[in-house]
């Protein structure tokens, strides 16, 4: 069975980065889509940024331009690169891929 395991959240300040990170234990084939969402309290989980072979990268309009999503097959590992944060930009980060959920990693961007 494949876990996946956010890490890298934490607080930001308004145009900082964080690099975020999400492992799959388990052998996870490097044709499989893979996605990160996020979620606010009291709002819809929204798609961030996704990785799909043969298409490539894809962002949210929202957050085009400044955040990143790429993998490592060698490591099992799909990173979410973030710069020029936002304060909107907080909210805890979640990636899954084959129907499968990471438990999420908090990412606050305040002063």
């Amino acid at each position: 069975q494949v876990l996946l395991v956010e890490s890298g959240g934490g607080l930001v300040q308004p145009g900082g980065s964080l690099r975020l990170s999400c492992v799959a234990s388990g052998i996870l084939p490097s044709s499989e889509p893979m996605h990160w969402y996020r979620q606010v309290p009291g709002k819809e989980r929204e798609w961030v940024a996704s990785t799909i072979s043969g298409l490539g990268p894809a962002v949210a309009t929202s957050v085009k331009g400044r955040f990143t999503i790429s993998r490592d097959s060698a490591r099992n590992t799909v990173y979410l690169q973030m710069k020029n944060m936002k304060p909107e930009d907080t909210a805890v980060y979640y990636c899954t891929g084959s129907g499968i959920w990471g438990p999420g990693t908090q990412v606050t961007v305040s002063s």
